[in-house]
């Protein structure tokens, strides 16, 4: 066995760590430190440690498996399973119509399966039912961050911004758990003398980290944004030189916010006067600040309005399109970034570009060699899709996600994915939507496959494969490879990730999310490259002319036609399920340090199960007297859609007329059970962070 050493970059959320791996006995790896990665500087969370164990015979799949007569999942051949997946898609699409076909991919595929992967749908499947879990994770920051600023990225300028500017507002994000080695960036703030304000209905760890932390009941994060813009005005804060050169539509946004004066916001969102006039105060009064949000004001079904009334404040007061200023998004899984980038979203083509636009789709279309008209339109937003299932949408391919744990209605999900004619899914390990399906295929991990992953700064990363995978393992590119073989398309669907990056590239020429100027080589050079990195005419001796990527958007003008940056006129509405008599308590959901997403693979780890064994109800001590439990009694949390029970956490960190429950776990203490699908009617987004619940005793 060689000892050799190959820089990569973590599996798992979207900071995308660097570190080192090293081959060890048994087929997997051991992790060490990569200081020279300049977004972790070689720290490493929990997750980030122990991921090798992942890729242990003992806990991955190894072997095709498909569904015997009996109704059991047994191991099969390669050629079996994937002639079981040709076949049954050929007989859904020739019965039904193609659409009639389902694609659900995964924020955790690197850009290539994610390009390879929408390009299968629309090319060889015809059908124009794909989307993937991202539209899960940050869909209302983008769909609010594309109309304000004409370009949706993440985080429009790098990390190490953070520590410089005068102010951060974190918004519904904690990242001590989340993204833990991120957390330094805002200690580093404070230390600095920024100062640090976190919104989020607990006292999260990372809202202990904050010099003011604001704590709205659940869904008000709208009225909390009006509110402190309304403040701005009062008190005579707008950059209004800023306002009229960079600009547009703020009149109507003024008065929306107006109406929004500030006893009214206290009374909608629990967040007293003198505290939202402190906010006001502590954000304006640097040169520099940034507001940024994550899934708490986002996963909701106003997630596009709140996001842009966050943006608001930032245009009002001049802070964007300005160093060290800013609005961003903390993205969550792993490549959620470049997942929408690339084509598995319902909606768009690779480069970010329009599915409805026709210079997209011909360009797009004379990369892939095909007529423009071939290429379907704009399908389902991924609830909608997992809700069609079994009428509309007969057979699904799931590649590299587990919506049985992750959508929210989790149960009417798993209820609709039984009801499909055929269900194939690729996936590391046997998760709860793979132990329902008709074909499992195995697929490799991330030490085992080069490929590029996209960060939440937008910085374009290179994985790199550092051992064989076991025998019997194949990637997702050779099995979308061997389907369209099968299916009638002999060409078009490479099996090597660079030569599939290397079409990518063209594909996305020009687009707003343009690679062109990106290759494997520059990304292992240069530690990543930011993107809009177009491709430039190499001049001179040696030819030293090629971009130098985007790390800071907008500093001279914002992506829109005119360059001015769009206010959004929002005013408050409630959220789409109110407490009531029946339901009286509001429950809001999120992460432990422990364990990811779904936990299909985290929860396999002795390790990380150790410190996170299960799901629990997270409530304040006045709601647990009236109800009669104590730490760690059985309790019911029931929603209109459904039941879960865990062991009570009492705690004064969380609001007395809200619990929270993270969504880690299948089971009767799946949290997802209970949350609306109430649907953002932009971003489609559901409404995962707040639905209406009772919370009830569990006899003994």
């Amino acid at each position: 066995m060689q000892n050799t050493v190959t820089p990569t970059h973590c599996p798992y959320c979207a900071l995308q760590c660097g570190m080192n791996l090293t081959p060890v006995e048994g087929g997997t790896v051991e992790v060490s430190e990569r200081a020279d990665f300049p977004v972790n500087r070689g720290a490493l969370c929990g997750k980030g440690r122990t991921a090798p164990a992942v890729l242990s015979s003992g806990v991955r799949l190894t072997s095709p498996l498909v569904r015997s007569g009996e109704g059991v999942l047994v191991p099969a051949s390669w050629e079996e399973a994937l002639g079981r997946i040709a076949a049954n898609l050929s007989r859904t699409r020739a019965e039904h119509g193609a659409d009639a076909v389902g694609v659900f991919g995964g924020g955790g595929l690197t850009n290539e399966k994610a390009y390879a992967l929408g390009k299968f749908a629309r090319v060889v499947l015809g059908t124009s039912q794909i989307d993937y879990n991202g539209r899960f994770c940050m869909s209302s920051a983008a769909a609010a961050g594309t109309e304000a600023f004409g370009l949706d990225r993440g985080l429009p300028f790098p990390l190490e911004d953070i520590p410089r500017t005068g102010c951060v507002i974190l918004v519904g994000s904690n990242p001590a758990e989340t993204m833990p080695p991120s957390l330094r960036y805002f200690t580093e703030l404070r230390e600095n003398g920024g100062t640090l304000i976190v919104v989020d209905p607990r006292r999260t760890r990372t809202a202990e980290q904050a010099d003011l932390h604001l704590a709205p009941r659940p869904g008000t994060d709208l009225a909390l944004a009006l509110g402190m813009l309304h403040l701005v005005v009062a008190e005579g804060r707008v950059d209004a030189e800023y306002v009229e050169e960079r600009t547009s539509g703020w009149e109507e946004a003024r008065a929306a916010a107006m109406a929004h004066w500030p006893e009214y916001v206290e009374r909608i969102t629990g967040v007293s006067v003198p505290e939202l006039r402190e906010a006001v105060r502590l954000f304006c009064a640097p040169d520099a600040a940034m507001v940024l949000t994550a899934r708490g004001p986002e996963q909701q079904a106003k997630g596009t309005d709140t996001v842009g009334a966050w943006i608001n404040l930032c245009l009002a007061t001049g802070r964007a399109g300005r160093p060290l200023s800013g609005y961003g998004c903390l993205t969550g899984q792993g490549n959620g970034q470049g997942g929408r980038e690339h084509g598995q979203k319902a909606d768009q083509l690779p480069g970010y570009r329009k599915l409805t636009d026709p210079a997209a789709r011909r360009h797009v279309a004379g990369v892939w060699g095909v007529d423009p008209d071939s290429l379907p339109g704009p399908g389902r937003s991924a609830y909608e899709l997992l809700d069609a299932l079994g009428t509309d949408i007969r057979s699904l391919l799931v590649m590299g996600s587990n919506p049985v744990v992750s959508a929210p209605r989790a149960a009417h999900v798993e209820g609709r994915l039984r009801s499909l004619d055929f269900l194939a899914v690729c996936d590391v390990v046997l998760s709860e939507t793979a132990a329902l399906a008709d074909v499992v295929l195995p697929v490799t991990q991330w030490a085992e496959e080069t490929g590029t992953t996209t960060s939440l700064e937008g910085r374009v990363l290179l994985r790199r494969r550092a051992i064989t995978p076991p025998d019997g393992i194949r990637s997702d590119l050779e099995v979308l490879h061997e389907l369209a073989g099968r299916l009638g398309v002999e060409k078009g669907f490479p099996t090597e990730p660079e030569e599939v990056f290397e079409e990518l590239r063209r594909a996305s020429a020009g687009g707003t999310a343009d690679y062109s100027g990106i290759d494997y080589r520059r990304l292992a050079e240069e530690n990543g490259v930011f993107w809009p990195c177009p491709a430039t005419e190499e001049t001179g001796s040696g030819g030293a002319s090629r971009h130098p990527g985007t790390p800071r958007l907008f500093l001279d003008r914002f992506a829109t036609d005119d360059g001015r940056a769009r206010f959004a006129p929002v005013s408050h509405r409630p959220s789409a399920e109110e407490p009531d008599d029946a339901y009286p308590v509001l429950l809001t959901t999120g992460r432990v340090v422990a364990q990811y997403q779904s936990g299909a693979q985290t929860r396999r780890v002795d390790e990380l199960n150790a410190a996170a064994p299960g799901p629990f109800v997270e409530l304040h001590p006045r709601l647990a007297a009236r109800l009669g439990v104590a730490e760690g009694d059985p309790v019911a949390v029931v929603s209109r859609r459904g039941r879960a029970v865990a062991p009570a956490r009492v705690t004064t960190a969380i609001r007395p007329d809200t619990v929270f429950m993270p969504f880690h776990w299948p089971g009767e203490g799946r949290a997802n059970t209970l949350t609306n699908p109430a649907l953002d009617p932009t971003s489609r987004m559901p409404e995962f962070k707040v639905c209406a619940v009772r919370v009830e005793p569990v006899a003994p």
